[in-house]
């Protein structure tokens, strides 16, 4: 049994909230250090403990559910007449919806078949880019966006994630499909027991998440929804579902879809030691990543001191790899208050290889600009030595091209890494791959054994792989900024209903404070006042989360003013001139 899986391990938070044991002193670390804890958080994700209360991915009521769902997308695709398979969340959640949905519809496209997968994210395809927590928040959003993806349909396959088992948004669109069952089969994708749920009112709805969680519990027994929510372990950085939590609904809707696919086109029927021979392949990816990890480590140190030195992080990617880049990028500001110039994702065709569905975004500012183009127009120009650049491929891409780009590059600083995945089909390095080594500081030449460019499975783990390694730059990276205290994202933004609960507990946690002082310095970071008005302690979480919108470090400012009675123009100014937070709290503390 892992530390975080006794009942005294602290109780008060669900499996999604807690800190990983693990991971304790990680602001502290070297960037070795980072990414071999990494490693040991990714790998609980396939741990088979046994004696717990906590189901996990392998076990067998876990792999059932997952073969059922496989079947009920095998009858979609065989009959998709009037039918859909729909994948919503916010955030990473959403991001990923939109991934699977993407690449299971081109797959879909390649054969000639008619498309059955759409998706929805909370705030709109601009949520892709850039963040947008505020609609994650409104359940009648979630509803509405989801009838209006699904009219004139007859029957719909609606598959929810929300990690924490947390967002109304998603909540909203279960209860939705619970109250017509003639047309939609819900299906569920978190990461906490069923009794972690969210059990908070949501203004202005008679349900909570926990409530709808406890719905489908029930008819789940009758297989008139599904549940999926098999625990993998807190997160690296406590809350960053992101990380962990990204992986595994990758993996658990890719093993499910790829299994309905093989079913419907290759006259392979779902069985259950073909989804857990599936998820060990997974496993095995992410073993094939971290044998790197010395690797990883040299990127992370090269991202850290970018960072560090007020320069920017820049992944130029190629093909669907390029669209974990993207959406690594955008996570970097809800989860460390980064600016979006901070890390960038760029792909090859800009907004034509994305294919989203409302279409280039550019016009909405800079931050939307996404192309090789936007990057060679409006970055590389100013690209200098204290800016990192890391170049994203596989086999499968333009080799002539990669090189030529890492050129234009390496003009302008020493700073250029490479993350390049191949087969053992083609082990010998091109001459184009040996003058891209020549050019990079370091590549992380990951040679994949017993895969050829035919098979589908081997594409999802070489994509798995990069997420890992873009996760942990990005992280790592804002570890050596600063920007997480213990293995807590304490500069997080504040801006929904659920950032502002976890700002609140995560400075109990911290403090040892009571929840009510804790919310108070929480109030007063977010106002900037010593002092809270009358207006203010009246006024409602939405009130509080727009105004903390255009807050600067409001959670680390909270920690350290309940934590040393100072005023917090003392601690702004303390904060500024200390990049670690631990040691802005010895320089207060008496």
């Amino acid at each position: 049994m892992d530390e975080w899986e006794s009942p005294d391990y602290e109780p008060s938070l669900p499996v999604s909230e807690k800190s990983n044991p693990f991971t304790r002193d990680i602001d502290r670390a070297s960037p070795s250090g980072i990414v071999g804890m990494l490693e040991a958080c990714d790998a609980q994700m396939f741990r088979q403990d046994r004696g717990t209360n906590y189901q996990r991915l392998f076990d067998e009521q876990v792999v059932t559910t997952l073969t059922e769902v496989a079947k009920r997308v095998e009858l979609i695709l065989k009959d998709p007449q009037d039918s859909l398979v729909v994948l919503s969340g916010c955030g990473t959640s959403g991001r990923l919806a939109f991934f699977m949905a993407s690449r299971f519809n081109e797959a879909l496209k390649q054969l000639n078949r008619t498309l059955v997968y759409s998706y929805i994210i909370a705030g709109g395809d601009s949520a892709l880019l850039s963040s947008q927590e505020a609609p994650e928040d409104d359940p009648e959003l979630g509803m509405l966006s989801l009838q209006k993806v699904c009219e004139a349909k007859k029957k719909v396959l609606f598959i929810g994630v929300s990690c924490g088992l947390s967002a109304p948004f998603v909540a909203g669109q279960l209860d939705f499909c619970l109250q017509h069952p003639e047309v939609y089969t819900p299906v569920l994708l978190g990461f906490n027991p069923t009794h972690q749920a969210r059990d908070e009112p949501i203004p202005g709805c008679i349900f909570t998440f926990h409530s709808v969680a406890q719905r489908l519990q029930e008819l789940s027994q009758r297989r008139k929804a599904f549940l999926i929510n098999p625990a993998v372990g807190p997160e690296a950085i406590s809350g960053s579902s992101r990380m962990k939590g990204g992986s595994a609904t990758k993996i658990v809707l890719e093993v499910v879809l790829s299994a309905a696919h093989a079913a419907a086109f290759s006259h392979k029927s779902v069985a259950s030691e073909c989804i857990l021979q599936h998820m060990r392949e997974y496993e095995r990816a992410v073993e094939v990543t971290y044998q790197q990890k010395e690797g990883i480590a040299a990127v992370v140190e090269a991202a850290g001191r970018s960072l560090l030195n007020e320069g920017s992080v820049c992944y130029l990617g190629w093909g669907p790899m390029a669209i974990l880049g993207l959406i690594d990028a955008s996570e970097c500001n809800p989860t460390f208050g980064a600016d979006y110039t901070d890390i960038r994702g760029f792909i090859r065709g800009g907004y034509k290889d994305l294919n989203n569905n409302e279409g280039p975004l550019s016009s909405l500012g800079p931050e939307f600009c996404i192309g090789h183009e936007d990057f060679l127009q409006h970055v590389l120009p100013g690209l200098a030595d204290k800016d990192t650049v890391l170049l994203i491929y596989s086999q499968s891409d333009d080799l002539h091209e990669v090189l030529n780009l890492g050129r234009r590059v390496r003009e302008k600083t020493p700073n250029l890494h490479a993350v390049h995945h191949r087969t053992d089909s083609d082990s010998a390095e091109t001459p184009q791959q040996i003058s891209i080594n020549e050019l990079c500081s370091s590549t992380l030449d990951f040679l994949w054994c017993g895969s050829t460019p035919a098979t589908g499975n081997f594409l999802h783990q070489w994509e798995l792989s990069t997420k890992l390694v873009l996760n942990a730059v990005s992280t790592g990276a804002h570890i050596l900024k600063g920007k997480v205290y213990r293995n807590h994202m304490i500069d997080l933004q504040v801006t929904n209903s659920k950032l502002y609960r976890r700002a609140t507990r995560l400075l109990q946690t911290l403090s040892g404070r009571a929840e009510s002082e804790c919310e108070e310095a929480l109030l007063k970071a977010i106002y900037g006042a010593d002092k809270l008005m009358k207006d203010i302690i009246s006024s409602d979480i939405t009130a509080h989360t727009q105004v903390a919108r255009n807050a600067k470090k409001v959670v680390p400012s909270a920690l350290v003013s309940l934590l040393t009675g100072c005023a917090l123009k003392e601690v702004e100014s303390c904060l500024e001139q200390r990049r670690v937070l631990r040691d802005a709290l010895e320089e207060l503390l008496p």
